[in-house]
């Protein structure tokens, strides 16, 4: 009988204990790292705004571990090194538990050294270049061979295309997906000299030299096709001008990587029926679990015309991963979620089931979408989940790297040298 009085006296003396560290570690604080302003202001303030609804909706289910979520949100304002600089507020003023931010990959790669320094982690929602495997980030957007190389796949079996214009923003995920991209089109028989690239900056407006070159590829008769990186609010100019010049889809079709339900809301979209893009998700995916969804957007946003996204559900996923991480974990230690993040399972909006695999990229299926006059996306293609690779292999460089933080602890392993190159970009 002591024995059993004296268990359950230090039973209740854990628990109480438990309970004081739970309340004193309460809120759990989520920090938000996405632009609210500046030129990428057009992509990414939705973003904050569904990590908002993800948050409150959390807490109305009980939150966490006994805590509140406390959202933390800050405006790196499409200024990169900026950033780093609020990132880092977020982990040593803030004393976040976890980020959820970033958009293009220049703003990523700023980030990078804060995380790995501070050993924080963050959700990174957004497609992007590959070529990197942090311990501190989880990539839950697509990899090129969830994108990139499927809509080259598209355009060339489908299509029929035989010329290519890659048109891109400056800055590092067009330049490494293009770099990727030309060399799997040349892999495939395209000739180098039927490959035009271009970069333009961030903002840029005077589209009408550049499409005029694409329209000079098709003087001979070949069918052209745009794969475009370009980003933010240039889109705005370049679909325009693709009207003004009257070019539409059956005469040079485009693909993008970066513009989706919410980019175009902000214009007309009648000269660009049938222009298509690649994602893991669109607005209109007929699934119960996508009706959900878009029902407590316009409930949370208060308003039935916004649109959601792919990255929306990248963070969607994302989110919920790590909610299920740290409860299976007990704690919001960095690195005991870590490991409770591998093989993380929940739910697509689009149908089947995101993995989280020991690269840190999700298994996600492939969607090619025609777009539609009302800014909405008819789904054409659709895969199963394909595992995001970290590292490509159409660059001889990489072609003998891969990411395992589980079983090999490297994100860069040269497995031709069985080494572990203390890297996690080759950028």
């Amino acid at each position: 009988m002591k024995t059993k009085l004296a268990l359950s006296a230090a039973a209740l003396m854990a628990s109480t204990a438990l309970a004081q560290a739970q309340e004193a570690d309460c809120p759990i604080k989520v920090g938000v790292l996405h632009s609210l302003s500046g030129t990428m202001a057009i992509s990414e303030t939705t973003l904050k705004d569904v990590m908002l609804m993800l948050i409150e909706q959390q807490n109305e289910a009980g939150g966490l571990l006994g805590c509140e979520l406390e959202a933390v949100v800050v405006d790196p304002a499409s200024d990169w090194p900026l950033f780093a600089e609020k990132a880092r507020e977020l982990i040593s003023n803030e004393d976040v538990d976890i980020i959820f931010g970033s958009w293009t990959s220049a703003s990523r790669k700023a980030v990078l050294p804060v995380l790995e320094e501070l050993n924080a982690l963050m959700f990174y929602p957004v497609q992007y270049e590959g070529e990197e495997s942090s311990q501190n980030v989880f990539y839950t957007g697509a990899a090129p061979n969830q994108q990139a190389i499927p809509a080259v796949d598209y355009f060339l079996e489908e299509l029929g295309v035989e010329k290519f214009a890659l048109l891109g923003t400056d800055y590092v995920y067009p330049r490494t997906t293009n770099r990727i991209l030309e060399q799997y089109l040349q892999d495939n028989g395209v000739a180098s000299e039927d490959i035009f690239v271009n970069y333009t900056p961030f903002g840029h407006s005077d589209w009408s030299t550049i499409v005029a070159d694409v329209q000079e590829l098709a003087a001979d008769g070949s069918q052209v096709g745009v794969i475009s990186t370009i980003n933010g609010d240039a889109n705005v100019g370049f679909y325009k001008e693709l009207g003004a010049a009257g070019i539409d889809a059956f005469d040079i079709p485009v693909v993008a990587f970066s513009v989706g339900e919410e980019e175009l809301s902000g214009f007309d979209t009648s000269n660009l029926v049938g222009h298509l893009a690649a994602w893991n998700y669109f607005m209109s995916a007929d699934t119960p679990a996508n009706e959900e969804f878009i029902a407590a957007w316009h409930e949370f946003i208060g308003d039935d015309s916004r649109v959601t996204n792919d990255p929306m559900e990248a963070h969607y996923i994302g989110f919920n991963m790590w909610v299920n991480a740290v409860e299976e974990a007990g704690t919001t230690d960095v690195d005991a979620v870590r490991e409770a993040m591998w093989g993380q399972e929940f739910p697509n909006l689009t149908g089947g089931t995101a993995v989280m695999n020991t690269n840190h990229h999700l298994s996600k299926p492939v969607l090619i979408g025609e777009i539609r006059e009302d800014g909405q996306f008819d789904i054409i293609s659709q895969t199963e989940e394909v595992p995001g690779d970290a590292w490509t292999d159409y660059l001889p460089e990489s072609a003998v790297l891969t990411s395992d933080w589980e079983e090999l602890e490297c994100g860069m392993y040269n497995t031709e040298t069985d080494t572990c190159v203390q890297i996690t970009s080759n950028y």
